[in-house]
Parts: C-alpha cells; sequence; structure tokens
C-alpha cells in the first residue's frame, strides 16, 4: 500500500502495524533465545524490559488485548 501526500485514520495504522510489529518482536525474542538458549531473563535496563512494563501497565488500564499464545502463533 503507498501513501503518498495521503492520511491514513487509527483503525487502518493498527491494522497495518499490528502484523509488523509482531514480526519484529518475534525475531528480536527469537534472536535473544538463540543466544542464551538456557536462560532467558530481561534485566530492568533493558528497553525490551521497559516495553513489556509498559505494556502490562496499559493492560491494566484496559488500553489493550493481549492475546493468546493460540491465538498469536495460530495453534
Amino acid at each position: 500500500m503507498a501513501l503518498q501526500n495521503g492520511t491514513i485514520n487509527l483503525d487502518d495504522l493498527e491494522r497495518i502495524l499490528d502484523p509488523l510489529i509482531r514480526r519484529a518482536v518475534r525475531e528480536e525474542l527469537a534472536r535473544l533465545v538463540s543466544q542464551r538458549g538456557d536462560v532467558f531473563v530481561l534485566t530492568p535496563d533493558s528497553p525490551l524490559y521497559e516495553d513489556m512494563q509498559e505494556i502490562l501497565a496499559r493492560q491494566a488500564q484496559g488500553q489493550v488485548k493481549l492475546y493468546s499464545h493460540a491465538e498469536v502463533w495460530g495453534e
């Protein structure tokens, strides 16, 4: 989809970004686990740790819906 000098509404933006963000997070987690497969720990100074904390806070406020393993991975 090419947008040139156009606008996009928030629903379309979410529809476009959601799969892209999921893919990026999945790839980053896979990279981290492949480097250290025996232990997976996020340190509090890690950007990913901060993002996870923000997501949990937004979930508690009802601003995001977290999907189940089956919904995410199609299993």
